[in-house]
């Protein structure tokens, strides 16, 4: 078959159907579990995980958390409300602002941004990025800091790695909250807590380890981002979570998934991912998509830093291990 797009195309009643008898049998499984519980962002992700969540074990045994905190995009929660709603699951909302003030984090990440624009304060908001240039130069992945004075007055500023980590941390205790949140209410009603990471944020370490990876289930890991686009519009997902863009909601001033991390529109970036992964011949590859040789080498190049730099969370913990037997 002539290498394209339509090789990511997917029969998503037959998806459907894998995942919700998947979904069964998990729940089924040792330990037993009585529902599934799944953390609803207003993204696709979860509106699809939801979805066959309700399809494999009924509604009466599904629980949604809609989880915010003081920087999250209000449209987040309406979005997911309007899911929630539609499948007709019941639903709590667990504002997480005091879990993660807790351990200093708005406190600790806004001191190290004023370290690097001193009039951040009140009123401010913040997100990083990376260069979006991939397709025309080989570059590095340095990330940039960008600030808003709440006037649309902006300014930006390359991070150093201590600076990025100590911004990246602060957004991971935001996801892993999330998680544990969902796991306090998952063990009270003996549910299983569902996982929403996609193929292309797994293959490309785009999650969080014990965070959105720190999960008892994964329904839809197997399916690339545009797979979820086409398995969303078959379980009838409202139309602005479809055309929304993704974002991590973790920064106070929004970013897309694109800016934030992939640097590639999903349209290009899971077939060039789709070609990486099954090694298909660079020429097939450039043809179909209309790109140079170079082009997709430069891709290929990102697509393996983040793999590899990423590999340890989609494992598990080290173990030390010993062969007993030679002692007795």
């Amino acid at each position: 078959m002539k290498f394209g797009k339509e090789l990511l195309k997917i029969d998503p009643a037959r998806e459907s159907t894998m995942a919700q008898e998947f979904l069964q049998a998990a729940v089924k499984s040792v330990p037993k579990r009585d529902g599934i519980i799944v953390g609803v962002s207003g993204g696709v992700d979860s509106a699809v995980v939801i979805s066959l969540a309700v399809r494999a074990v009924g509604k009466e045994n599904v629980l949604a958390l809609i989880l915010p905190e003081k920087e999250s995009n209000p449209i987040s929660a309406q979005y997911a409300k309007k899911i929630i709603e539609q499948l007709g699951v019941a639903h709590k909302t667990i504002e997480l602002t005091d879990t993660v003030a807790s351990l200093g984090t708005y406190k600790n990440r806004d001191e190290l941004i004023r370290e690097i624009f001193p009039e951040y304060g009140p009123g401010y908001k913040h997100n990083i990025f990376l260069p979006q240039n991939i397709l025309e130069v080989d570059r590095y992945n340095f990330y940039t800091l960008r600030i808003d004075d709440g006037k649309g007055n902006r300014k930006e500023k390359r991070l150093s790695k201590k600076q990025f980590l100590a911004i990246t941390a602060a957004a991971n205790v935001k996801i892993r909250s999330r998680m544990l949140t969902l796991y306090y209410w998952g063990d009270q009603y003996n549910y299983l807590v569902a996982g929403t990471t996609n193929k292309t944020e797994f293959l490309l370490g785009d999650y969080c380890k014990y965070g959105d990876g720190g999960t008892d289930v994964e329904g839809i890991s197997h399916l690339y981002k545009l797979q979820i686009y086409q398995l969303a519009a078959y379980l009838n997902v409202p139309k602005e979570i479809i055309e929304r863009t993704p974002s991590p909601d973790t920064f106070s001033l929004p970013v897309s998934d694109q800016d934030f991390y992939f640097v590639l529109p999903f349209d290009l970036l899971d077939p060039l991912l789709y070609a990486w992964e099954y090694k298909v011949d660079i020429k097939d590859v450039a043809a179909g998509l209309n790109l140079t040789e170079d082009q997709i080498r430069r891709c290929y190049k990102d697509f393996s830093s983040k793999f590899a730099s990423t590999e340890h969370i989609r494992q598990l913990p080290k173990a030390m291990e010993r062969d007993w037997r030679k002692y007795r």
